[in-house]
């Protein structure tokens, strides 16, 4: 069973300066929870139980916010808000949390590599901080992880795309094995529609083995002198098989800001306290 989980949160946020000039990009807000709760979220619901975030400089935000605030929870139980003490109180208690500060080059790769002695001999997760799929049937990582605990190898998340996508995201050549299912032949990273092998997408969170570790260590920097997980799979695929699990859900890409602003009206429209008002106040402004 995969129980840990690594969520790398060192990034600077650029795309969102000035708010993020000193705020962590993971804590924007959608609509009443911070973006990296939804991602936590869904990590517990697949059966996680323990989440190594791996955090850099302005981050402390971050480890607040899922640590116990016992003065805080008594002052609202206080103040007679119970319901907002308890939801307070269970951020906390959704998982054990561990914090590590990111050592070595950038890019996504290192973070991934700063936690190989938690994670040791086992296979675990990689969910970003800034990205998250909404999924009503099934949590985006349980459906990863039941791919892998039917063929006991590496699941990279996938979604079809269209031709822009094609831009923007490393697309998969593979073979369909089963229903939504696909075993990955190579992946190529934004080939473009002409150049493109498919129009199925590898979009954030994978099922990784140990190996991937021993293949970060040996791998050169890449692109701009940072290490990157893409590179380091690519080693590890040359060994093993590694699946694409299409998710079933909607992807938000709240590290972009239309992707962020797509994300907070669409969870504002969900909400059984706001929808009702918010639609009436869309249609008054469309």
């Amino acid at each position: 069973m995969i129980r840990k989980l690594v969520i790398p949160v060192a990034g600077l946020g650029t795309r969102f300066l000035p708010a993020t000039k000193a705020q962590p990009k993971e804590m924007l807000p959608i609509v009443d929870k911070p973006i990296i709760q939804y991602v936590v979220e869904d990590a517990v619901r697949s059966g996680i139980t323990d989440i190594i975030m791996v955090t850099g400089p302005s981050k402390r935000a971050v480890e607040d916010h899922f640590s116990p605030n016992y003065e805080l929870v008594n002052l609202l139980k206080k103040q007679g808000k119970e319901e907002v003490a308890e939801q307070l109180k269970k951020i906390a208690d959704l998982a054990n949390f561990i914090f590590i500060r990111q050592k070595g080059p950038y890019g996504n790769g290192t973070p991934v590599l700063c936690a190989k002695d938690i994670i040791g001999d086992e296979p675990f997760a990689v969910m970003w901080g800034d990205e998250f799929f909404y999924c009503p049937k099934k949590p985006h990582l349980k459906q990863l992880m039941d791919v892998y605990e039917k063929y006991g190898d590496p699941v990279i998340t996938a979604q079809k795309t269209d031709d822009e996508g094609t831009k923007k995201y490393g697309m998969i050549d593979g073979v369909e094995v089963e229903k939504g299912v696909y075993q990955v032949k190579k992946i190529v990273e934004k080939p473009g529609p002409e150049k493109s092998p498919s129009r199925l997408g590898m979009f954030g969170a994978f099922i990784l083995t140990p190996d991937v570790f021993t293949a970060l260590e040996t791998t050169k920097l890449g692109k701009g002198g940072e290490l990157w997980l893409a590179d380091a799979n690519a080693k590890v695929l040359k060994k093993r098989p590694y699946y694409a699990c299409e998710v079933d859900g909607k992807y938000y890409d709240t590290g972009s800001k239309l992707g962020y602003i797509q994300a907070n009206v669409d969870f504002a429209l969900r909400s059984p306290i706001l929808g009702k008002d918010f639609r009436k106040y869309l249609k008054s402004v469309v």
